[in-house]
């Protein structure tokens, strides 16, 4: 039976059979090291040059022998197995790999190469680190949204009509009719309220943006949360701010070798996360740097970064909710502010310079619902099903949604996003650069 190399240490001077990748061959004489990599780790192989002959680096091996203790002066502290080793007494090479590209385990790439040769620059474990840390924070968001009592729902893909309305949507035929890959869960999980009360979803969400940047992916991980019987859209901001701080407790508790290995720190929040209307932020955009920013419906990113900036140094916070969006540049089911009709009970949630999460209050009221589809040139008919859930009753509810990709980028201070996606899609890229239609 095989044993996990992150097991070995339970069964010193037992004979036992592991198997993975040779990740480093080291050859001293007749005696040769292997670094065998598997899924829980890398451990030490001591064989005879004559069992190991013709073996190279990411060969697949299965290897028979005894674990033994490492002497004091060869102990690894920086392996989890370092301080026993494998005395191979069998080798057998399951599979020969070709001669490598590149050396894996410095893996000095550009990003387009990094990400051509995806299936084996996968292997480095810098690299993987990523994709463990992601899967952290997606656990976490799921594990606190289930300890408030939120139901888990997956999410359609092909939808029947755009989400939020315009151009950007990938259009799918569907048999004979015409259909669309979701910009987001969002009219599902609106539905879902009036169900279950409080719902979440971890989904993909497409965009169809021609525009290359390194903060926006075609596909992208949407981790989606929507709650019923608010008192105050303000409700919000309170959930997001636990489940925020929440992934990055978990992340900085278990992914503490991921976080070192990018030189990576968790940032502390003392009590709440500061909150500022758009319109102040964009007036302390100006006394800062002297650019009049007031009349933009956003903010761009040298704005996000700015006020990321100044939220260290007024709040020494890392991160930031800018909110009362103007109503003509949110979704067409986001509620008004009941003060200033221009503006939304809307936010975004903003980390170390880039927005990670938005969300606010929608509207649950069914007539005015249609009355602002019609404002924003939106068909009502083509919302018919959607239309249910509010034409028989939705109490007053809200959501937010976070960008897995996003939030992992900036917790390592990645420089693309696209190093946070396993296989990222974007508009060269489907796996392989495309090329461009003749």
């Amino acid at each position: 039976m095989r044993v996990l190399n992150i097991e070995t240490k339970g069964y010193l001077g037992k004979k036992i059979k592991v198997a993975g990748w040779v990740n480093s061959r080291r050859d001293h004489g007749k005696i040769v090291f292997l670094d065998l990599r598997d899924k829980s780790g890398v451990l030490q192989v001591v064989a005879h040059s004559k069992i190991a002959e013709g073996i190279k680096e990411e060969d697949v091996l299965e290897v028979e022998g005894e674990v033994k203790e490492r002497p004091k002066e060869m102990i690894n502290p920086k392996l989890e197995t370092g301080n026993v080793e494998l005395k191979a007494e069998k080798i057998k090479i399951l599979v020969k790999s070709q001669k490598l590209p590149f050396d894996i385990k410095s893996l000095k790439l550009s990003l387009p190469k990094l990400l051509d040769f995806r299936p084996l620059t996968l292997r480095n474990e810098k690299q993987r680190a990523i994709f463990r840390v992601q899967r952290e924070i997606i656990d976490s968001f799921r594990k606190t949204m289930k300890n408030l009592g939120f139901f888990e729902f997956e999410a359609p893909t092909i939808v029947a009509s755009a989400t939020e309305g315009g151009a950007e949507v990938f259009h799918v035929d569907y048999f004979d009719k015409d259909a669309y890959l979701a910009q987001s869960p969002q009219l599902y999980k609106q539905i879902l309220v009036s169900v279950f009360e409080r719902v979440f979803t971890v989904c993909k969400a497409f965009r169809a943006e021609p525009s290359i940047t390194t903060r926006h992916l075609t596909e992208y991980i949407s981790l989606d949360c929507e709650m019923g019987f608010i008192e105050s859209w303000e409700d919000l901001m309170e959930t997001c701010e636990i489940v925020v701080k929440n992934i990055f407790s978990d992340v900085e508790r278990n992914c503490k070798k991921e976080l070192e290995m990018w030189g990576a720190k968790i940032p502390e929040i003392k009590g709440k996360i500061p909150r500022l209307k758009l319109r102040e932020a964009q007036e302390i955009i100006l006394k800062r740097t002297g650019k009049d920013k007031r009349e933009n419906p956003d903010l761009d990113p040298e704005d996000e970064r700015e006020i990321c900036n100044y939220a260290k140094e007024k709040f020494n916070c890392e991160l930031v909710f800018i909110t009362h969006f103007p109503t003509s540049k949110r979704p067409f089911y986001t509620f008004e502010d009941p003060e200033n009709s221009e503006y939304t009970l809307s936010f975004d949630l903003l980390f170390r310079g880039l927005e990670i999460v938005t969300g606010g209050q929608r509207i649950n009221d069914y007539k005015y619902l249609v009355k602002k589809m019609k404002r924003f040139k939106l068909d009502p008919k083509n919302f018919k099903y959607y239309l249910q859930a509010f034409k028989y009753g939705m109490p007053p509810e809200g959501g937010f949604a976070i960008g897995a990709e996003r939030i992992t980028k900036q917790i390592l201070g990645l420089e693309n996003i696209r190093e946070a996606s396993l296989f990222p899609r974007d508009l060269q890229r489907v796996d392989i650069r495309l090329k461009k239609k003749k």
